[in-house]
């Protein structure tokens, strides 16, 4: 979700991607050798797990889905201590030993990676190396299996978790469809998104400069509970909040935006932005600092839960039932 609509910001027509897969693969491989890692993630995690509560049964199998570095891990395993967590997707593994700052060991870069380094340093694309924050990275030591989609055996887990992910997507009923088949009978899905209001201050500015949209389009809680049903899931929950972050200037909002991924819209800008242009939109912004000089951004975040029921029987002139069939269709029913 970088900064890179008219305003206000429309969906993409029916049956076009809502965001360039290829710029979200860009942004978790990222994540994965070692870029600044979003703080809101982190925070939302911990909000979604406040809502743990309403799962009764303790799960076996925790998937946590577009992982990125797993920094839900502390939650969930805080929440259950006895389930097996099974990231899904590109996971960074903190070495031996992480120091705060840089170490005086590390390999020298090529020429070619310090001019990509330099190019994109004097743009104010990047914040320049640093080491990976300790307290986002998974700990040393631990087994990490590390799946990806194909691999998860279907009614694999009790809870499946996705924290900020799902927007990702470019097309989200396959993702919830293998959801679905992921979870066994009774499993909890539990997720979160950003929603339509998501950086609606930037659409407004960016607008009125006609500089093309600043993120790709957020859907409406709405849509994901209908699509939730369609995937087969029952009784959806949906939820939402707004989180407002601010900022002490300009370089500091633009730089805490980098962390959170990138922009996914299909029709952003292509190629870099110059130095000029960022020099003006770090102004605009400055000008819509409000009391006390701070820059302040909206976050819409959509929260979701629901589970995967149990198959229901086809009634025809003669239907057959298997007995395993039946003590299933009972023990349901009896909840």
């Amino acid at each position: 979700m970088s900064f890179s609509t008219p305003s206000p910001l429309k969906p993409p027509a029916e049956g076009s991607a809502l965001a360039d897969p290829a710029a979200w693969a860009q942004a978790q491989r990222r994540w994965a050798q070692g870029a600044a890692l979003p703080w809101l993630h982190q925070e939302v995690a911990r909000r979604m797990a406040d809502r743990l509560s309403v799962i009764r049964a303790e799960p076996a199998v925790v998937l946590e889905w577009d992982a990125l570095a797993g920094q839900s891990r502390t939650v969930l395993q805080a929440a259950y201590p006895r389930a097996r967590w099974e990231p899904v997707g590109p996971v960074r593994v903190a070495p031996a030993s992480t120091a705060s700052t840089p170490s005086s060991e590390t390999k020298p870069e090529g020429w070619a990676a310090r001019l990509r380094r330099w190019l994109l340093g004097s743009l104010g694309l990047v914040r320049g190396r640093g080491s990976v924050p300790t307290s986002l990275a998974i700990e040393p030591g631990l087994p990490v299996t590390t799946l990806e989609p194909h691999q998860i055996p279907p009614a694999h887990a009790q809870l499946l978790w996705s924290n900020l992910g799902l927007h990702a997507h470019a097309d989200p009923m396959p993702i919830l469809q293998h959801w679905h088949k992921a979870l066994a009978v009774d499993g909890f899905l539990m997720f979160s998104a950003f929603g339509p209001d998501t950086l609606k201050e930037l659409r407004v500015l960016w607008g009125a400069q006609g500089w093309g949209p600043p993120s790709q389009a957020f859907r409406d809680m709405h849509d994901w509970g209908d699509d939730l049903v369609a995937a087969g899931f029952a009784d959806p929950v949906m939820d939402q909040e707004t989180i407002t972050l601010t900022w002490t200037d300009a370089d500091a909002a633009l730089a805490e935006l980098r962390t959170m991924g990138t922009n996914a819209h299909p029709a952003r800008m292509a190629g870099c932005r110059t130095p000029r242009w960022l020099a003006r939109a770090k102004a605009a912004l400055q000008e819509r600092a409000g009391p006390g000089g701070r820059i302040a951004l909206s976050f819409e975040i959509i929260y979701g839960h629901a589970f995967r029921p149990a198959p229901r029987a086809r009634m025809e002139a003669v239907t057959a039932v298997s007995l395993d069939e039946m003590r299933s269709l009972v023990q349901s029913s009896r909840r």
